[in-house]
């Protein structure tokens, strides 16, 4: 059921009964015409707007079968075209109606109490989170639950690991050296100028050691981009990565890359200490 109100919460000039905890304000839709007043559509069940199949959030393109029955972009593949409900074909039709619907419906971004004030696309948030600049980064140190925004990030690392091991600091645009333990697996860098944490990860495969840098911070503007050179030298052999791209993520995943990323060869392995040249630069 989906109820529509004034901005004042009053429908035929009697309050609404319906408790604000249980109302979900999802848009704010202007009618046509001079002097009309700007209503806001309150959603009493958000699972109305979730693929009936993989009950996840519809995008758009959504498709109907001929009994109306809906299905998401990537449903319609799985099921073959095939409609669970009715078994009719599925996939060829679009959803208009329901796509327009989506299309008019905006939430408030989920960091809205960090700061946040844009209100995004029904379906949208997860994209929006990886660009938004008020989404949380986790501290990279071990063991440390601590997670806040990118700018309040670097400061907790300089204040509560000042000591760590596992650190240093450089400059962007200078190359530096870069010392590691492959079985540390990350080394935490700290730009002085930008305030911003960077790390290196090893990942030990049967076939050599990958290393990939990182920034930890999201694809915000303000945050900037970045570029790296990082090189491996060792009894006269250097192995070298030159990537376009720092990939910024909110929080280290430990996952093996599957892109983006150094390889250096068993065969060029001296111990567990990896040393390395490093230079990061902005291209912003």
């Amino acid at each position: 059921m989906v109820g529509v109100a004034e901005t004042s919460d009053e429908v035929n000039g009697s309050s609404s009964s319906i408790p604000s905890s249980q109302k979900r304000k999802r848009s704010s839709v202007s009618s046509s015409g001079d002097g009309a007043k700007k209503r806001s559509l309150m959603l009493l069940d958000s699972d109305l707007l979730d693929c009936p199949i993989c009950y996840e959030p519809l995008t758009v393109p959504i498709f109907q079968c001929d009994n109306g029955h809906l299905a998401c972009s990537s449903c319609c593949p799985k099921l073959s075209n095939k409609c669970p409900a009715c078994a009719s074909p599925i996939g060829d039709k679009r959803c208009r109606a329901m796509e327009n619907v989506l299309e008019s419906i905006f939430t408030p971004c989920p960091n809205a109490k960090m700061g946040c004030t844009k209100n995004v696309s029904y379906g949208k948030e997860s994209t929006h989170l990886k660009q938004c600049s008020f989404s949380l980064c986790s501290c990279p140190v071990v063991n440390c639950r601590y997670a806040g925004s990118y700018k309040n990030l670097s400061d907790h690392y300089c204040l509560t690991h000042p000591d760590s091991e596992c650190s240093d600091c450089f400059i962007c645009g200078l190359s530096f050296s870069v010392q590691t333990n492959i079985s540390d697996k990350i080394l935490v860098l700290w730009e002085y100028k930008k305030h911003l944490l960077f790390t290196v990860e090893c990942f030990a495969e049967p076939y050599g050691v990958n290393v990939a840098v990182s920034c930890i911070a999201p694809c915000a503007p303000e945050v900037g981009e970045f570029s790296y050179n990082l090189s491996y030298t060792v009894d006269g052999h250097t192995v070298t990565y030159e990537s376009p791209e720092v990939k910024r993520v909110l929080q280290v995943s430990g996952q093996t890359p599957q892109e983006n990323f150094m390889l250096i060869p068993h065969s060029l392995l001296r111990g567990d200490l990896l040393k390395m040249k490093l230079c990061i630069k902005s291209r912003s």
